[in-house]
């Protein structure tokens, strides 16, 4: 197979990938302007919530068993390949990594990381409005549904920072580097 047909990503990856943007995007919105919406509750953010949740566990399991581009084994590297590729990476040329590069798998593991982080402190927080209380709020003292509820709203910055700095990475490989690197997550091919 010639490098412009190579199979760079999986079905179940590209699916994960876009479900997440969905589902990341949509709670982000309804977490931010449920109340200017008209909506009395925070149902729907919940909901968005434990789907990207059952994302999150697909991903853990497929990062184990899928196909080798899939897998954790493939893309977590250690830092001195971090380094190695750190030194290359203003090379005005394409790196057509197999899947992702070392910086990038460092990259995913952040975001998925503080999405699951997300999910725990959603499920304990209690805003003390006796109408958005995670499900799990009840089993933990007042103290840590506060404290909850900062990180939550903490970790919500944090993750929109991580998205703006992958998207900044999609147009820096896109316009410096000249490879596109949104095709193969639709496609799955490179090219």
């Amino acid at each position: 197979m010639s490098d412009k047909t190579e199979q760079i990503w999986d079905p179940a990856i590209r699916i994960f990938h876009w479900a997440l943007v969905v589902l990341v995007v949509g709670s982000w919105v309804l977490g931010k302007f449920a109340t200017p919406l008209g909506l009395t509750t925070m149902t729907l953010h919940f909901w968005a919530g434990y789907a990207i949740a059952g994302l999150l566990a697909f991903r853990l399991v497929w990062g184990v068993i899928g196909p080798h581009n899939a897998r954790w084994s493939s893309f977590v590297r250690g830092p001195a390949a971090v380094l190695a590729y750190l030194r290359e990476l203003p090379a005005r040329r394409p790196s057509h990594a197999a899947g992702h590069n070392p910086l990038g798998g460092w990259s995913v593991l952040a975001i998925l990381a503080v999405l699951a982080a997300q999910i725990a402190t959603g499920l304990i927080l209690d805003p003390e409005d006796y109408i958005n209380i995670g499900p799990l709020a009840g089993m933990v003292s007042p103290g840590w549904n506060r404290w909850a509820l900062g990180m939550h709203h903490t970790l919500g910055g944090v993750l929109l920072a991580l998205i703006v700095l992958h998207v900044a990475a999609i147009l820096f490989y896109r316009f410096w580097k000249r490879e596109d690197l949104v095709r193969p997550m639709i496609t799955g091919r490179r090219g």
